[in-house]
């Protein structure tokens, strides 16, 4: 690499390179290569001249030969040192669990009250008083209980499942498989159904380069279903989102066969990639008869391809919420993205205190004829002390407005700020 004069300025003063700025021995070391290479530098493009030439001092050419070299070696030398300093240090921040897979930060020590039996009585109270079937749970992360309804019943994902991809990407980060900086090319033919907000910029430029983490807070903040697909073969495919959910020892989660033949199988329309072509994929959808329509999505509600069991996803939750399925640096990475999510602000967010925090996921499936299915939320409820909930809220079916479904989600909200803080008076 030709080290120039230009490029040592923009490193050494403006500190655009943040390891360069904040290595007090790696700065100095470039001011000594600086001083070498002004040595030789052309300083007008025209008309080449040495440093000391334009400054009508000349030296004799050995001894400048050999001062360069020495001043080069030196600075050579000076960086090699800061630089094996500076990796330690900046190991010693990120930790080893960075690339080794399976390192998991420590179990902070949980304490885990009794089974709350009012939150139970609470949950079923809120379950059914809804017009629709819904299955919920809650736990406390590190804790060994459950409280819920239809807690083991299979229930539709939809966006959900975007979770499940995203930890599989973390993981192949923790490896050392994937980058967050490597570049990913959305193109028009990436293209596929319902949400995918960035899908106009593609098709207006022809193409979309974004960092896999760019690329992964659209999939989890914007529910974009293109970001996410091509995360999803990115990382190996369905059958990878599967394999690492059973080497973590999730269980009670499926992960379906991605978003294009899911959601033409729901459709019951043979998948052609003109579906995702405008608005083919509606209109082909439209033009089914009723009665298979809607036997379809019944079928599909009765055993979904991307089916989960509300503890299923409350465990997996609370394994993240510990720090259990991904290092500590991607767990951290993961958990941001969802506490700023835009998506749902109103569902299980929308009744918390402004002093907990909220790391969550939501889901929406298709309606037919006033038929909503897989109206989701799922999260990490992190209380002011620290105490970590696990809560999972999904709509398998019901007719009832939106408006309806959100109450009943924050009505699980405040069902477990009140567990929670008869928890802490009880402790008192």
């Amino acid at each position: 690499m030709r080290i120039t004069v230009s490029s040592l300025i923009r490193l050494h003063i403006t500190g655009k390179n943040r390891t360069v700025g904040r290595s007090g021995p790696l700065r100095w070391a470039l001011v000594i290569l600086f001083a070498a290479q002004i040595m030789t530098t052309h300083l007008r493009r025209d008309n080449p001249t040495t440093l000391s030439r334009s400054l009508g001092t000349p030296r004799p050419r050995r001894l400048r030969r050999l001062f360069v070299a020495a001043l080069a070696l030196a600075g050579v030398g000076f960086a090699g040192l800061a630089l094996v300093s500076h990796r330690q240090s900046l190991a010693g921040k990120l930790g080893s669990a960075i690339p080794q897979a399976f390192a998991r930060a420590p179990v902070p020590m949980v304490n885990c009250a009794p089974r709350p039996a009012q939150l139970q009585q609470d949950l079923t109270n809120i379950a059914q008083s809804f017009a629709g079937k819904v299955g919920i749970a809650v736990t406390q992360a590190g804790c060994d209980w459950t409280v819920g309804t239809r807690t083991d019943q299979y229930f539709p994902q939809q966006s959900v499942s975007k979770l499940w991809v995203a930890i599989s990407v973390l993981d192949a980060v923790d490896r050392g498989k994937l980058r967050l900086d490597e570049p990913l090319t959305l193109r028009p033919e990436d293209q596929v159904v319902f949400n995918q907000p960035m899908r106009w910029t593609v098709l207006k430029q022809g193409s979309l380069t974004l960092p896999t983490a760019a690329m992964m807070r659209a999939a989890l903040s914007l529910s974009d279903n293109m970001a996410n697909d091509k995360l999803l073969w990115r990382v190996g495919g369905p059958d990878h989102v599967r394999a690492i959910l059973t080497e973590r020892g999730i269980s009670g989660i499926r992960f379906g066969p991605g978003e294009r033949l899911l959601q033409s199988q729901i459709a019951g329309l043979q998948w052609t990639p003109d579906l995702a072509t405008g608005y083919n994929f509606e209109q082909a959808r439209a033009r089914l008869p009723m009665p298979q329509r809607q036997a379809l999505l019944t079928s599909y509600i009765a055993d979904p391809l991307d089916g989960a069991t509300p503890a299923g996803i409350a465990h997996a939750l609370a394994l993240l919420g510990q720090g259990q399925l991904l290092s500590a640096g991607s767990t951290n990475v993961l958990l941001d993205i969802m506490a700023h999510s835009r998506s749902g602000p109103k569902r299980l967010k929308g009744a918390l205190p402004a002093d907990w925090t909220v790391y969550h996921k939501t889901g929406t499936g298709q309606e037919l004829q006033g038929l909503a299915t897989g109206y989701n939320d799922v999260a990490i409820f992190q209380a002011p002390d620290g105490t970590r909930y696990a809560v999972a809220v999904l709509i398998g079916e019901t007719r009832l407005p939106i408006k309806a479904r959100m109450e009943m989600m924050q009505a699980v909200s405040r069902a477990v700020v009140a567990a929670h803080e008869r928890t802490l008076a009880t402790a008192s």
